[in-house]
């Protein structure tokens, strides 16, 4: 998940939490006017993605292991850097939205 989508996330979370308690002052105008993207298809796409980069690595693995001409081990070391970083910072957000979501819920009615 690329930084920007997961700053998106991250002001949809706070525009509820804000207007879920009430208050006047809003983070920033609702992503879902005026043609943003919705929530549910920016999380989408940063699954793919991490999915994606999970077996770009896996694919990559397996050519190494198998010895085909042009995958070095640098290169798989690299794709499976890279496709655990994407999914831990997935695991984050979605920490991140369970917590939110807790706050919510918890909250006086």
């Amino acid at each position: 998940m690329s930084q920007m989508e997961i700053d998106k996330v991250l002001t949809q979370i706070r525009t509820l939490r804000a207007e879920a308690s009430g208050s006047t002052q809003v983070a920033s105008p609702a992503i879902g006017a005026g043609g943003g993207a919705s929530f549910a298809s920016v999380l989408r796409s940063g699954l793919e993605q991490v999915n994606a980069a999970q077996s770009r690595a896996r694919d990559m693995a397996t050519a190494f292991e198998q010895g085909k001409p042009g995958v070095e081990l640098p290169q798989v070391m690299l794709e499976m850097q890279k496709a655990s970083v994407s999914f831990r910072a997935a695991v984050e957000v979605r920490n991140k939205l369970l917590s939110a979501y807790q706050d919510v819920m918890n909250m006086p009615v």
